[in-house]
């Protein structure tokens, strides 16, 4: 009897196993906070936009971030144009890498230099425990977009998105977090909100 309770126990196991990798996706999972001040209508589909960056975002991470925005805006119906643009979009991202101990919290609070840029970067963290221990890596990425209207230079939409886990391939999850902070543009729901984004593993 207790042979076949522990050969039952044992397929259980692995089928679950199995069934968790045959599933291959993954969720990324934002906090999402908006809001919107339309000057005029909110924008239709086809409306033109341009980038605009602080002295601090010239570099080739910037270019980057903004070529994977570019194409969530473009799911929104927002169309990249300088010459003729109506709005510039501002967007700012940030990671921040830790070590996480399961049983206690973070060592120290755990946070380590960051090396490397916001996309496909990598980094490393520090602590000191006695006695010595290892913890897991842990993330924590802010996403912040601000669209202003050439006309008057006003902020007409602000979306922010949180989102922490032990992912660390940030090309993968900086879309995701881009498709939650774009959800519902350009009026979105009022508030803070969960927003779950399904990727591949």
């Amino acid at each position: 009897m207790m042979v076949r309770l522990f050969r039952a126990f044992v397929v259980a196991v692995v089928a679950g196993f199995v069934l968790a990798g045959c599933s291959g996706m993954r969720i990324v999972d934002s906090d999402v906070t908006a809001f919107s001040a339309w000057s005029t209508a909110p924008p239709l589909p086809g409306t033109t936009y341009r980038f605009e960056r602080l002295p601090s975002q010239q570099n080739m991470q910037q270019d980057r971030l903004e070529e994977i925005t570019r194409a969530s805006l473009a799911k929104v119906g927002m169309v990249l144009d300088p010459q003729t643009a109506r709005y510039s979009v501002q967007v700012m991202f940030n990671t921040q890498y830790l070590e996480r101990f399961p049983d206690d919290g973070f060592l120290f609070g755990g946070p380590g230099p960051f090396i490397g840029g916001p996309i496909g970067g990598y980094g490393y963290g520090y602590g000191f425990g006695y006695p010595m221990r290892f913890g897991e890596p842990y993330f924590k990425r802010d996403l912040s977009i601000l669209m202003r209207d050439l006309s008057n230079q006003k902020v007409v939409f602000e979306t922010r998105a949180y989102h922490e886990g032990v992912w660390g391939d940030t090309r993968a999850v900086f879309p995701a977090m881009l498709d939650s902070a774009l959800l519902g543009f350009p009026q979105p729901a009022p508030g803070t909100r969960r927003i779950n984004v399904e990727i591949p593993r």
